[in-house]
């Protein structure tokens, strides 16, 4: 006994029978609302084509207690609503029977989400058929028993949406110490970097860096040693490299102005500035935390596409303390980075694992027995 799973103790012998998706359910499609039937605020959410509404509408078509899959648009990703909404025609949901608990139905989709993934149709717009997914098989479990069966599917519902919250609630505390953490570091950099005029001398950026744009519009395919970087980050290898060891700003684009320090040798696109010190009295990573100060994101020119200038970066002056004292701003700055970093690189990696082992429990929970397999 003590070797069963605790779905096996669940079930305690009783069968399980499998059916098709749209053998067991109804599956009906939203209808169309033009966008000037649409509310900013209202009394029913509309879902169209993602899980955030498009909009508000005065009237619902879908009740509550109720699951859905989007077929437009972010295709394939599931819902469920425990309000009444309006359902477009981008969106399919589900009428179950009296024996089957639509938010049971809900986590075990989410189960098959790569299998429902896998059957989108990739175009300009991503569309999902009704053919693609009203066939998969669902179980249902003590089908002889309807009462049996509802306290069955009840339960692991119970557990989890225990789970759900749970991880929830440990996302929105880990995201809230990374914001605490990001502000406080913002305030002590630009406390440590702030000086009066005329306590310290004042450069143009034109005069320590040189500023000169990437290479290439498109990003390198070659691959090779050296990171590739355009407006935000690393977006590929080379085997070739045009900077090392300084900042690049990002040129164009929805990222223009962003600034990130880059260590060793690599590749820069056109999307990005290569920054190249050229002055001496001042401290390499001092200039940079100084770049990060700036505003640049502001300075973007509208166009098609948004763009930093030489004449807007080279317009910036910047106060140049002692070379001590810019090494001891870099040294408490670096401290900072370094605890910041790690946390912002940490939250991502214990949501991942939290999310895993939510999806393991869940998945776990939800494996229930095949007709030729043994309980």
């Amino acid at each position: 006994m003590s070797g069963m799973s605790f779905l096996e103790r669940l079930l305690d012998g009783a069968a399980v029978e499998w059916k098709t998706l749209g053998g067991v359910s109804k599956i009906q499609r939203g209808r169309r609302l033009v966008k000037s039937e649409l509310e900013e605020v209202g009394k029913y959410a509309v879902f169209q084509n993602c899980m955030t509404p498009l909009g508000y509408y005065h009237e619902s078509n879908v009740k509550s207690d109720t699951t859905f899959i989007i077929s437009g648009g972010a295709a394939g990703e599931i819902g469920y609503s425990d309000v009444d909404f309006w359902a477009a025609d981008d969106v399919y949901y589900f009428l179950t029977p009296e024996n089957l608990k639509s938010k049971f139905l809900y986590y075990f989709l989410l189960t098959q989400q790569t299998k429902i993934s896998g059957q989108v149709r990739r175009a300009s717009v991503p569309r999902l058929s009704k053919t693609a997914f009203e066939k998969i098989p669902i179980p249902i479990p003590c089908p002889d028993n309807p009462d049996r069966s509802l306290a069955i599917q009840a339960e692991i519902v119970r557990i989890l949406d225990t789970f759900t919250e749970l991880t929830s609630e440990l996302t929105s505390e880990l995201t809230s110490e990374l914001t605490l953490r990001k502000k406080q570091y913002e305030y002590y950099r630009d406390r440590l970097l702030t000086f009066e005029e005329g306590e310290v001398e004042w450069r143009p950026l034109g005069e320590v860096y040189k500023f000169q744009y990437g290479m290439g519009n498109t990003i390198p395919t070659l691959g090779g040693e050296y990171p590739v970087y355009g407006s935000n980050g690393i977006v590929g290898s080379h085997n070739e490299f045009n900077s090392e060891d300084s900042p690049v700003i990002g040129h164009i684009g929805a990222y223009a102005g962003i600034v990130n320090w880059v260590a060793g040798k690599h590749f820069v696109t056109y999307n990005g500035v290569i920054c190249k010190l050229t002055n001496k009295s001042v401290h390499p990573k001092y200039a940079y935390y100084q770049l990060l100060k700036q505003n640049f994101n502001s300075m973007a020119k509208s166009a098609s596409h948004p763009f930093v200038s030489y004449d807007a970066l080279n317009k910036v002056s910047i106060p140049i303390p002692p070379l001590a004292e810019q090494a001891r701003i870099v040294a408490i700055l670096d401290k900072f980075d370094t605890l910041t970093t790690s946390i912002r690189e940490g939250l991502p990696r214990e949501i991942a694992l939290r999310q895993q082992q939510y999806e393991y429990y869940r998945d776990l929970l939800l494996s229930f027995p095949k007709a030729d397999e043994e309980l």
